[in-house]
């Protein structure tokens, strides 16, 4: 057969399969069923383990990211010194996003009490992270570079306000590999809601390998978009179809030996293939017993669909994903009216869950190689916007952390009087990011890659100079 006819044949035969990603994803098992294979370099499988820059107890990572800004001092931060000036204007100039709505200072109206034995202060909001409080890190002095959701979502994510850069997820496939081969090392456990603000930029893999991405699963319906074999296609139909696609990859893969880029491609095909069998299995949670469903609030209609999710999380991260992210969709937590009103209806469904994934994996021994972190972008104003709202405050906003070496029952920094400003041991958000790397054994200086002439890393910064936080860790 002439080369010419052959292309021509190639290009027909994949333009009219285009549409479907179950004969491309299937070409590896087709290939290991016949013998057919072309050889693979191990040396080039960037998904290969690694191992950490040294010792570490953290392997997996499970972040449930709060999308819109939580409202520090309705959660975590009390402030006494605002409830005795509630509705007086705040003493100095503030840093203020819609500065046409300012309004007077805000208190709180829900009351703080301590909890556990190390007696950390918490909203009557977050009844069920009480029971957890002495398995936490709680940081109360967080700062962030940007007052605008997108560019502070590219900073808690990736590091930097722009885009195009990886987020720490990708630093972290990237520098330990994964685990196992039939699932995503990153994965993300998406809202059947819709995308979270600023899209699929939250879980990429920037100027790192596409193969460092997240994977978008869906807790509900088909998993995984495009795996599946079309109902319409016959058993038949697809043996030939991966029979022809395995001659033609391995015919082409042995014209081009040593590619990197399209073995990394033909890898992903592999991945793809081995997850037909795997996702379906690692999402079905039927087998859990009702005790555990009713732990992650599967049992409120408020709670289940969320607690769903971080059941997942756990039984990924049981299974060897080395990361995953639970999203909202758009940026719930971004209370510029109604703020009381909207925080008692997203901790009614956040609460339950995420306290129940930090006491499933410690019952099951997880916890102690499995960092969980409770976050959102930035925080919130001690003034209303409004009547009944609350604006943007990247000057300070609190976040937990729970297993992976982090302290338990730890409190750490603290804000001014009124929650506007971190004043005590700051933590900025490229000191979070070199403190988790090291959480996983990686030293964030040395985990770079080439980009734009030199070697770029999480952590690159002109503001400030990166460093791990090592009061955090146990």
């Amino acid at each position: 057969m002439p080369q010419s006819d052959f292309a021509l044949n190639r290009r027909a035969f994949l333009g009219r399969y285009a549409g479907a990603l179950g004969p491309l994803a299937l070409a590896q098992l087709a290939r290991e069923a016949q013998g057919a294979g072309a050889p693979r370099s191990e040396h080039n499988d960037p998904l290969a383990p690694k191992k950490p820059h040294f010792p570490a107890k953290a392997r997996a990572v499970i972040c449930l990211f709060q999308h819109g800004g939580p409202s520090q001092m309705d959660l975590f931060d009390p402030k006494p010194e605002l409830t005795k000036q509630h509705g007086k204007p705040h003493p100095d100039k503030l840093e203020v996003h819609f500065h046409t709505q300012q309004g007077k200072l805000l208190a709180s109206p829900f009351k703080f009490a301590k909890h556990g034995k190390s007696g950390v202060e918490l909203s009557e909001l977050l009844p069920h992270t009480a029971k957890i409080v002495d398995d936490i890190t709680l940081v109360r002095s967080m700062k962030t570079d940007s007052v605008d959701h997108e560019a502070a979502l590219r900073v808690i994510h990736s590091g930097k306000i722009f885009a195009g850069r990886p987020t720490w997820g990708s630093w972290a496939i990237y520098g330990l590999g994964t685990e196992r081969k039939e699932l995503p090392a990153y994965v993300v456990l998406s809202d059947p809601g819709g995308l979270p603000v600023d899209g699929t930029n939250n879980w990429s893999s920037g100027f790192l390998p596409a193969v460092y991405q997240g994977t978008p699963f869906r807790a509900t319906g088909t998993p995984v978009a495009h795996l599946a074999t079309p109902a319409d296609v016959p058993v038949g139909a697809r043996r030939n179809q991966l029979d022809l696609l395995s001659e033609l990859n391995g015919t082409h893969l042995r014209k081009h030996a040593g590619n990197a880029e399209l073995e990394a491609r033909l890898g992903h095909y592999e991945l793809a293939a081995k997850m037909q069998t795997a996702v379906p299995d690692v999402l079905d949670i039927s087998k859990e017993t009702e005790e555990t469903k009713k732990l992650y609030g599967l049992d409120n209609p408020k709670s289940a669909e969320y607690g769903k999710r971080c059941l997942l999380a756990r039984r990924l991260v049981e299974r060897g994903v080395r990361f995953v992210q639970i999203f909202l969709s758009g940026q719930p937590w971004d209370t510029h009216s109604k703020n009381a009103e909207s925080l008692k209806n997203l901790c009614a469904m956040t609460d339950g869950p995420s306290a129940g994934l930090v006491l499933d994996l410690k019952r099951r021994g997880l916890l102690d190689s499995t960092i969980v972190m409770w976050t959102g972008e930035f925080g919130r104003l001690p003034i209303s916007q409004g009547t009944d709202g609350r604006d943007h405050n990247r000057h300070a906003f609190s976040l937990w952390l729970a297993g992976g070496g982090f302290k338990r029952g730890y409190v750490h920094g603290a804000t001014d009087d009124f929650g506007y400003a971190s004043a005590e041991k700051v933590v900025r958000v490229s000191h979070l990011h070199a403190t988790l790397l090291h959480a996983l054994g990686l030293d964030h200086a040395r985990l770079t890659f080439p980009h734009e002439g030199r070697d770029d890393n999480l952590t690159d910064t002109v503001v400030t100079r990166a460093e791990v936080v090592d009061d955090l860790l146990a």
